[in-house]
């Protein structure tokens, strides 16, 4: 019988762990933390979005971080089978907007407590509190782990799911990349992705908690469009957060770490042409003719937004309506389709959702999981150089990739 060592009890890892016993291997889970599955606890708000409803190409399209390089697994282990996964072990789930899956009980907890029970009923040997060090490597395969307090575990392979870099207070701090370097594996430069931003811009303090729905944020770098996202974004005491900021922070990250002038420009009212827009100003001018500026925007902006929108267009707030020239009016509709923020960098890593960056994927078998430096050493996970966006994206990225590692780590090296 195969003996597993499966190191880092997450998502990847409980799957991997999961899926090897299945198969008939004897199983060993390492996890450094007390208890299996913390960061599972917080994703989704502590509701858990475990995947999400989309077709597979388009759960590959949301995921921006290497998704093509996922293509074998997730279609080996796509999202229909994670929700007959969760519902065989007695964990129901329910579809909500945006195609998001997750368990009817909303408790993420209820999701980690199934998985963790689910090892257990198969066998598995959960070990918390243990620290893995270093992956133990034999004429060019991996042969077991060492612990920092020495303790080794013997196996005929070895999958490393110990996540990122991301929430450290978790158990993800870059463990192993660490690992994964010290045997000649190249690992991309982790960043934060899915993290707020900080902003040059002053005014952006007053706005905080302000939320702004069915907005256009376009993504500048060096005085060029990189790309959109239409949606929600939030406001914070240092920049901006949202959906749609934490979808465009992942490029972000990429281009300030290459050095590039980073710019977000806001379009407040997407759904009108500059047009439409002259014209609906034009009609709160007529309304409010006899008012200030500050006074005359109230049916077009949140109140908050109003100050920085008009030193934005140079337009004193005490001036009078009727003393607005055309010019004037151009250049404030201007703003309103593309308020301008400076980007100076993003949120530590430590407060990043996901990880981008990791082991790179050249160097692992996209079927299989394997390294195709080292024999039976698997990864899977976020520890892979894989990222998608919010909406069950990620956590499916984890459950395919650890279902390829778990299953392939027992089948025979001839099968593959």
């Amino acid at each position: 019988m195969d003996k597993i060592v499966v190191v880092g009890a997450g998502p990847a890892g409980m799957m991997a762990a999961i899926k090897a016993a299945e198969n008939g291997a004897s199983v060993v889970l390492l996890e450094k933390m007390k208890r299996a599955g913390k960061k599972m606890l917080i994703t989704g708000k502590g509701r858990c979005n475990i995947t999400n409803v989309a077709e597979i190409p388009e759960l590959i399209k949301n995921i921006p971080g290497n998704g093509k390089f996922l293509n074998s697994c997730i279609r080996a282990f796509d999202n229909e089978d994670v929700q007959y996964f969760f519902n065989g072990i007695e964990v129901p789930t329910k579809v909500e907007r945006g195609g998001r899956v997750f368990p009817v009980s909303d408790k993420a907890a209820d999701v980690v407590d199934a998985m963790v029970l689910q090892v257990h009923e198969l066998g598995v040997k959960l070990y918390t509190d243990v620290k893995v060090s270093e992956i133990l490597v034999q004429d060019n395969k991996a042969v077991g782990v060492k612990t920092d307090d020495g303790q080794k575990f013997e196996a005929e392979a070895v999958i490393i799911a110990t996540g990122g870099s991301s929430y450290p207070g978790t158990g993800s701090t870059g463990d192993g990349y660490k690992m994964a370097d010290k045997i000649g594996h190249k690992v991309v430069t982790p960043l934060p992705a899915l993290v707020p931003l900080e902003l040059e811009e002053e005014w952006v303090k007053d706005l905080q908690g302000l939320s702004l729905k069915n907005v256009r944020v376009t993504l500048f770098a060096d005085e060029k469009k990189v790309t959109d996202m239409f949606g929600e974004m939030l406001f914070t005491h240092f920049g901006v957060s949202g959906p749609i900021i934490l979808s465009l922070s992942r490029k972000t990250a990429q281009l300030l770490e290459d050095g590039s002038f980073v710019e977000l420009m806001i379009d407040l009212k997407p759904a009108l042409s500059f047009e439409q827009l002259d014209a609906r100003v034009l009609r709160d001018f007529e309304k409010y003719q006899r008012k200030e500026m500050k006074n005359a925007l109230k049916d077009l902006l949140p109140g908050r937004l109003i100050p920085p929108v008009l030193d934005g267009a140079y337009i004193e707030p005490d001036r009078m309506v009727n003393s607005i020239t055309k010019e004037e009016r151009h250049r404030l509709v201007n703003v309103l389709k593309g308020l301008l923020v400076t980007v100076t960098k993003t949120r530590p890593i430590a407060e990043a959702i996901v990880t981008a960056g990791g082991v790179d994927v050249k160097e692992i078998n996209p079927k299989t999981m394997e390294s195709k430096l080292i024999k039976r050493l698997y990864f899977a996970g976020e520890v892979v150089d894989v990222d998608g966006y919010t909406g069950g994206y990620n956590l499916q990225a984890a459950f395919s990739m650890g279902a390829a590692a778990g299953n392939w780590s027992v089948w025979n090296d001839e099968e593959e």
